[in-house]
């Protein structure tokens, strides 16, 4: 049965609404990356020694993939509980003013050990919030979507990842350029997390326009919310739950091994400047934009679980390749990887927030697809830069590759085990 949007949610402004959320989001969750690798292990951990001070800076950007699940539960409860347009905007004012306080805070010079404490307390500010508004987003399209395109509504909260990185990278590679080494340690890094309060009001405004999605308010009319989402998903829907997570665990280890961790082996081991590996890195951006609509659209007309089966399976031969193409340190070539593992990275994000919300009842949807994806993120994101720093440290660069073939082919069997829960619903 089709659906309509609800009255006075228009098309253009619920998909503008889900994707400026979700855009704000991960530029705020992409500056802090970025920062880990390039500046917070010299102004937060500056008595260690290099390698430990990238270590305990990944530590920290660790620490957001813990506090997700958390707020996921948290936002999660709220949003099937008091529906998803007022969760969703909790949820951005959840992270925008943690990530703003970053850029107000004083390194360890100034103020000590509380200099690293603040830092992971707001870093989790900044995962509590994350786990709240992706959820939300994916829900605001999809349950405003025509049954045949859910994939394609879908995919724009899912835009939000690449759009994002993109203003990120953009930022810290102007910023890079337009001041020398000393002002950018000083002062400069601060400036795109000060500027994000300004995207922050702007997506405020817009989802304050926003009404209340049509299956939600189904809900409510016909009482059927769950009193507490959160025992509902492991008791009720313990398969959906687990294989919806483990489905979705490569999709965030290859993101955060083409990014976080190419960008420090790149500028450390390879020796490539790091103004150059950022244009490399937004180039490769360009491939995942475009691997999002282009998965969405397979996948409302293949079916999403078998789109997600196809992309795994090209990153399982992927990691296998990973080290060859990553240890030349020519640039074409590092280019060209960058680019090939983002786009099968698009291939396997655009259907993944459709397929998580489908597998999953309306009543308790925004909890079980927020916490299958951040948990999810636990087992894929977390400590993966960390992890691939000591891999090919201790034991050398094709050993980051097993470990991303080894994760996909969980991702796979997952996969196959959920194929009548992420089937496509034509």
């Amino acid at each position: 049965m089709n659906q309509q949007p609800a009255p006075g949610n228009p098309v253009s402004r619920i998909l503008t609404a889900s994707l400026i959320g979700t855009t704000i989001e991960f530029f705020d969750f992409y500056i802090y990356a970025t920062a880990a690798v390039l500046v917070f292990p010299k102004l937060f951990f500056p008595t260690a020694d290099p390698t430990s001070a990238t270590l305990e800076s990944l530590a920290t950007f660790a620490l957001a993939f813990f506090a997700r699940p958390l707020g996921a539960a948290i936002f999660g409860h709220f949003g099937d509980r008091k529906g998803r347009k007022a969760t969703l905007v909790a949820a951005l004012l959840t992270m925008g003013p943690s990530t703003v306080a970053i850029g107000l805070l004083p390194g360890y010079n100034a103020i000590g050990i509380a200099a690293p404490i603040l830092l992971a307390v707001f870093r989790f500010g900044q995962g509590l919030g994350l786990g709240g508004e992706w959820g939300g987003a994916v829900l605001l399209a999809t349950e405003n979507a025509p049954a045949h395109k859910k994939a394609w509504y879908g995919m724009f909260p899912q835009l939000g990842a690449p759009i994002g990185f993109l203003l990120s990278s953009g930022c810290f590679f102007i910023l890079s350029k337009c001041m020398s080494e000393e002002a950018f340690i000083g002062y400069g890094w601060r400036i795109p997390f000060i500027a994000s309060a300004l995207l922050v009001w702007l997506g405020l405004y817009i989802r304050l326009k926003i009404s209340e999605t049509p299956e939600f308010s189904k809900i409510i009319d016909n009482n059927e919310r769950s009193k507490v989402p959160f025992a509902d998903v492991f008791v009720k829907h313990t398969a959906a739950i687990t294989l919806g997570t483990l489905a979705t665990i490569t999709t965030f280890l290859l993101f955060y091994l083409m990014t976080v961790f190419t960008l420090s082996w790149g500028t450390s081991a390879l020796h490539i400047p790091k103004s150059t590996f950022l244009i490399i890195q937004m180039i490769s951006m360009l491939f995942f934009g475009l691997g999002i609509p282009l998965s969405a659209k397979l996948a409302d007309s293949y079916g999403r679980n078998k789109m997600l089966i196809a992309a795994t399976v090209c990153i399982i031969i992927f990691g296998l390749i990973f080290a060859p193409f990553f240890s030349t340190g020519n640039l074409v070539i590092t280019a060209i990887f960058l680019s090939v593992g983002m786009f099968l990275m698009g291939l396997t994000y655009g259907p993944i927030g459709t397929a998580l919300a489908g597998i999953f009842p309306a009543a308790v949807r925004y909890t079980g697809a927020s916490l299958a994806f951040t948990l999810a993120g636990i087992l894929g994101a977390s400590l993966t830069p960390y992890l691939a720093t000591t891999l090919a440290h201790n034991y050398g660069l094709p050993y980051v590759g097993y470990y991303l073939t080894a994760a996909s082919t969980v991702t796979l069997l997952a996969l196959l085990g959920a194929k009548n829960l992420m089937k496509h619903n034509a």
